[in-house]
């Protein structure tokens, strides 16, 4: 994967929460910095950094992709700032050249989390390899499954061997195993972020054949896609958009209603007929946790009426064609039309 990759080094972790609470440790997070990201994303991406002791500013997204968008993001910066965490949802990049200025103008650390976007690239770089650190997620819903697990990329050389003793309970075990130290100690501080063997061979498994697994997914997002077409053109839904620079890896495909109740009754119709579609997530701001940790910079715009639109429909490697186009069937009756596709 490093290889492929091309980063300084990519360590496997445990969960990709894990890669996320390292990249906290690595960016020497403290008492009173603040952290900016997106507001809707999942709960781990915030948390890392709240453990750290950050306060969380949460921008708006970009309705069309549904990431951060990043001509708010100087607007959130302060003198605590210290972190931009960009997330690329759906495995779509942000626009990380305008980010990557910013936090270069401002000497600030770059994270991505790149949960969602194994092996999907922005202008033929891979994502988790743009900014200073990456973090991968290898949970169960993503491309790439161990159960849990995730790994972290460094993308500068000075963040590897801080890297490998966070990972190795805060000592220079990794040295000790190479043969460069003839006894391991405490270092620094860390935790037990390494994988089992298992889950990492597990794992290893799909990456030797990971075309073949994001050729599949592909072709299932492009088939919906290109079925829901006609839906879009009589203004009923919204389709995912791909800018012209990013090439994305089929993480998962969603379409937006209209309003939150279309979406409700959509969901309800799709579960009578033995068909899972699930929202995503609910804005972090808004959360309990979210109003006390963190704060919303400048007007929520899109994050909350985008987010209530959202509907995924079931991805995933190898499902079967007729159960896509049942699936489309059902969306096409739910608007009383007919898929002559």
């Amino acid at each position: 994967m490093q290889d492929n990759l091309k980063c300084e080094k990519a360590l496997l972790t445990s969960s990709g929460t894990h890669a996320l609470e390292m990249a906290a440790i690595l960016a020497d997070i403290r008492n009173g910095d603040e952290v900016i990201m997106p507001s809707y994303t999942f709960v781990s991406t915030a948390n890392a950094f709240v453990l750290r002791g950050a306060r969380i500013v949460f921008v708006d997204i970009r309705p069309d992709t549904m990431n951060i968008d990043e001509n708010l993001l100087e607007k959130a910066i302060t003198s605590k700032t210290r972190a931009i965490v960009v997330v690329h949802y759906a495995g779509v990049a942000c626009e990380m050249d305008r980010i990557m200025q910013i936090c270069q103008k401002n000497n600030l650390i770059l994270i991505e989390d790149a949960a969602h976007g194994v092996y999907a690239t922005y202008k033929e770089k891979y994502l988790g390899t743009i900014g200073d650190i990456g973090c991968f997620s290898f949970h169960e819903t993503k491309n790439y499954i161990s159960g849990e697990g995730g790994a972290i990329l460094l993308n500068k050389a000075a963040f590897v061997e801080k890297a490998e003793i966070i990972r190795e309970k805060g000592t220079n075990r990794s040295k000790f195993f190479r043969g460069q130290v003839d006894k391991y100690t405490w270092i620094d501080i860390g935790s037990s972020y390494l994988p089992s063997e298992i889950n990492a061979a597990y794992l290893f498994a799909q990456l030797e054949n990971a075309d073949l697994i994001n050729n599949n997914r592909l072709k299932t997002w492009n088939m919906y896609f290109n079925e829901l077409i006609p839906l879009k053109e009589k203004n009923l839904i919204e389709l995912p958009f791909v800018p012209d620079n990013c090439r994305h890896n089929g993480h998962l495909f969603y379409i937006k209603t209209k309003n939150l109740e279309i979406k409700t009754s959509l969901i309800k119709y799709l579960k009578e007929n033995e068909i899972l579609a699930v929202f995503h997530y609910i804005p972090l701001h808004s959360s309990p946790a979210g109003i006390k940790y963190g704060i919303f910079n400048g007007i929520d715009k899109w994050t909350t009426c985008e987010s209530e639109k959202i509907l995924r429909l079931p991805l995933y490697y190898n499902i079967e064609k007729d159960n896509i186009k049942k699936i489309i069937s059902c969306i096409y009756s739910f608007f009383n039309l007919n898929n002559t596709g």
